[in-house]
């Protein structure tokens, strides 16, 4: 009798839990381990309420150039940090002296932050144009990865929802 309340009790406490699965992210320009942490200001899957702020703080081993970027759950992209300066350590976006605010708003759902780094300072800009799928978006990164020395750059994805 004791038993099957033991297994009972086991069985109604595990179906409330939740398993979160990260995205595969497949990166192929990864690997030189220059970034050391990448997460949004509540943790990695945390959920923020459209027009909520949101505060990206990446670690890197090196001094060097950080873009982030940002893939909503309908496959738009946008680039939020350019090419910005950073010394090894952590540094958190957007910084006091950006001037400006990340704030979540619609598409609902999933939305993937990417961090590219590279040792020295990009000489082209990533432009993101259209919708993209998770083949068409790696492509991009790698493609704007080709001309840097694996060992100089890496590339990072965290994410988080909008409800």
């Amino acid at each position: 009798m004791r038993t099957a309340f033991l297994l009972g009790s086991l069985a109604l406490g595990l179906s409330a839990c939740t398993v979160t699965v990260r995205p595969n992210v497949g990166l192929q320009g990864s690997g030189s381990n220059l970034i050391t942490s990448l997460r949004p200001d509540r943790g990695e899957g945390s959920t923020y309420a459209v027009g909520e702020a949101v505060r990206v703080s990446i670690s890197t081993r090196a001094p060097g150039y950080v873009t982030l970027l940002a893939l909503q759950s309908n496959g738009n992209a946008s680039v939020l940090v350019r090419n910005a300066y950073v010394q090894a350590g952590t540094t958190t976006f957007p910084r006091a002296s950006d001037g400006v605010t990340f704030n979540v708003a619609e598409p609902r759902g999933l939305q993937r932050i990417r961090a590219i780094f590279t040792r020295v300072r990009p000489t082209t800009d990533l432009v993101l144009r259209g919708t993209y799928d998770n083949g068409r978006w790696n492509a991009e990164s790698d493609a704007y990865l080709q001309p840097y020395n694996t060992a100089d750059r890496d590339v990072q994805e965290t994410y988080l929802y909008i409800r």
